[in-house]
């Protein structure tokens, strides 16, 4: 038997080479190749969306919008213009759920620091308090590089809009304040064409590697 085996052992190697390759030909062949959905807001909590637009079905984009950020530069979509980006909603007094998210998103930050296609993008929620310079010392507290991560301000009806019907992701605050929001643990993953890709759990570190990850896979695309 030993004499069998040693005689066709190169064989036997073979064979178990071809085995190995063939399995894995055939489990890649298998395997769903990663995709990531393309979200509308009829696809999402309509808690989380403006009652205008919650029949929209297909070809939801980000409108354009103009705010002001931590430098005192007014912030367009021309900055975001064929970037990947990721938006959140915070304020900077927010002792629950803010600095959590705010330091996850530093790692984000962290993990996109050499890939040219990724910014951050955050909105205060709470404007009226939220001056320039409180932003700037935010930004400073938070290690936040301002070529790829700009915390903006502005107006309180247009960072409503923003949050309701664009990005699909903010709460109804009180009725009997105007455009008031409850501010969100949702980060929010949009491509190169202004579409929205996934919704995330900022305070969640098992959800924001999955973010980090599908920024990657967007990168690739």
């Amino acid at each position: 038997m030993k004499a069998f085996l040693h005689h066709y052992r190169f064989f036997f190697i073979g064979l178990i080479v071809f085995s190995i390759i063939t399995i894995s030909l055939f489990y890649s062949a298998l395997k769903p190749a990663k995709t990531l959905p393309i979200y509308n807001p009829a696809d999402v909590n309509p808690e989380l969306v403006d009652s205008t637009v919650q029949y929209i079905s297909k070809y939801h984009t980000i409108a354009d919008f103009s705010f002001v950020n931590q430098n005192g530069k007014t912030i367009t979509q021309k900055e975001y213009e064929g970037k990947i980006y990721v938006a959140d909603f915070f304020f900077t007094t927010c002792g629950s759920i803010c600095p959590k998210m705010t330091a996850n998103l530093e790692e984000v930050q962290k993990a996109i620091s050499n890939n040219p296609k990724v910014m951050l993008l955050s909105h205060t929620v709470f404007p009226e308090t939220d001056s320039v310079p409180v932003l700037k010392q935010y930004a400073i507290k938070h290690h936040v590089n301002d070529s790829k991560w700009n915390l903006v301000t502005g107006d309180k009806k247009a960072i409503y809009t923003m949050a309701r019907k664009s990005y699909l992701a903010v709460k109804l605050g009180k009725p009997s304040a105007l455009y008031d929001m409850v501010h969100t643990e949702n980060f929010v993953l949009v491509d190169q064409k202004r579409r929205v890709r996934g919704f995330y759990d900022g305070t969640n570190k098992e959800d924001v590697q999955r973010l980090i990850e599908d920024i990657a896979f967007l990168s690739e695309q």
